[in-house]
């Protein structure tokens, strides 16, 4: 029994040592292009008559806002440039024209005061319509300059009346301009309808939609995002794919944004030296209705249009996001004469199986998210990925036979404790 405790025991540890093996530290990531200029983030609040209504906490949901908005001033950080936009604060009246352009600045993006802020926002009382559309596009010239990050916090107890300018349209126009502005939603008190708005409108740019009935919910919630609007992010560079790849953009390593169609096919190009190693993925999203059942393929292509290997994955409608990706290494010259060997241009063609529901807009097209990374490739070409593996193999190859061996041994083992019992 011990001699058998202990075969085991040595049997598990001879193969925790060789899975151990298997973990080879990752090359280190490209450098990517990131802000510089300091985050903005404009609260856009809904000033609508609805407001009035006294379902959070005891209080109006004006009155919670007020207070939300308060403490979120007290605690937004130095470096956060902020601004604060209404919607539906000026027009009291009936006629819907008017009303759908009821929405103003009041306090400018900038370096925050927080008395004059604090004043501006006392200033407020339930007033009119609820134009989601209209107040979202003038968010988003508040916001559309510099290169840090930017992003809208949206606070509404109730949908856009203002169609059909719809909201999520607008949220899609202002992703596929690429200008790395992300929008968050705040729903107060939602109705199912107004959950599905404000979802749809944080989906298309990548933001969060929060359900909220109480005021505490309230200030921890846009105190997270303006937070989060303060920490360091890759921003993607808007880059505009071409129908092939002669006309191609050159991509160097980063992350890049773009916009496909349905049914299209865009090229992006990399230069890849010899013994340097090209490593892309890429990700397209359904920031609208789809119907099951759709793939994206990614390929690496030469210049003169032989394929080099490919990335694919399929989704069948569980998710609204699909990635794959790929890696080439360029082997080393050794017969070149120069210093500098040339490059080798490669291909990048992203090709995707969305098709849009039934009465869903086609235009603007899917948002597209590139990854782009030329490292220093392997030293030998047994280095090289072999199906996934690299220098796994071996190690493959040495848990098989340890695997083989143990079986062999505690088979003997059983037969002859067997032997023992029979011959007892």
């Amino acid at each position: 029994m011990i001699t058998r405790k202990r075969l085991a025991a040595g049997v598990c540890a001879l193969l925790a040592a060789l899975t151990a093996g298997l973990a080879f530290p990752a090359g280190a990531a490209a450098g990517e292009p990131t802000g510089q200029d300091a985050p903005k983030v404009d609260l856009v609040l809904d000033v609508s008559g609805s407001m009035r209504a006294r379902d959070i906490d005891g209080q109006s949901r004006m009155a919670a806002a007020k207070q939300a908005f308060n403490e979120v001033l007290d605690a937004t950080p130095e470096e956060v440039e902020l601004g604060i936009r209404t919607l539906g604060a000026n027009y009291p009246g009936d006629d819907r024209k008017t009303g759908c352009k009821d929405t103003a600045q009041l306090y400018p993006v900038g370096p925050l005061d927080r008395t004059e802020a604090k004043t501006a926002v006392a200033t407020l009382s339930p007033t009119g319509w609820t134009p989601i559309g209209p107040a979202l596009l003038k968010a988003a010239g508040d916001l559309d300059r510099g290169d840090g990050s930017k992003r809208i916090v949206l606070i509404s107890d109730g949908e856009d009346t203002c169609a059909p300018l719809d909201p999520c349209e607008v949220a899609r126009e202002i992703a596929a301009k690429g200008i790395g502005l992300t929008i968050d939603t705040l729903g107060l008190v939602p109705t199912a309808k107004l959950s599905r708005q404000l979802s749809c409108i944080a989906e298309a740019t990548g933001g969060t939609y929060t359900s909220v009935e109480h005021q505490d919910e309230l200030t921890d919630r846009v105190n997270q995002l303006v937070d989060r609007a303060a920490d360091p992010v890759v921003t993607p560079v808007p880059v505009e794919g071409a129908a092939e790849c002669a006309k191609a953009p050159a991509l160097k390593s980063g992350l890049y944004t773009d916009r496909e169609e349905f049914g299209q096919q865009r090229w992006y190009r990399v230069d890849v030296l010899p013994g340097q190693e090209l490593r892309a993925s890429v990700s397209v999203a359904a920031d609208r209705a789809v119907n099951p059942g759709y793939g994206v393929l990614l390929r690496a292509v030469t210049a003169h249009g032989r394929e080099i290997v490919r990335g694919e994955a399929a989704g069948t409608g569980r998710t609204d996001v699909i990635s794959t990706g790929l890696r080439y290494p360029e082997p080393e010259r050794e017969d070149s004469d120069s210093d500098k060997p040339a490059a080798e241009t490669v291909c990048l063609a992203v090709t995707h199986s969305f098709s849009a529901a039934s009465g869903v807009k086609t235009t603007p097209g899917l948002p597209l998210e590139l990854t782009v990374d030329v490292v220093d490739g392997p030293s030998q070409a047994g280095d090289v990925a072999s199906f996934g593996l690299g220098r796994g193999w071996w190690l493959l190859g040495a848990l098989i036979l340890t695997g083989f061996l143990a079986g062999l041994i505690w088979g003997w083992l059983s037969r002859w404790r067997v032997a023992v019992w029979r011959t007892n």
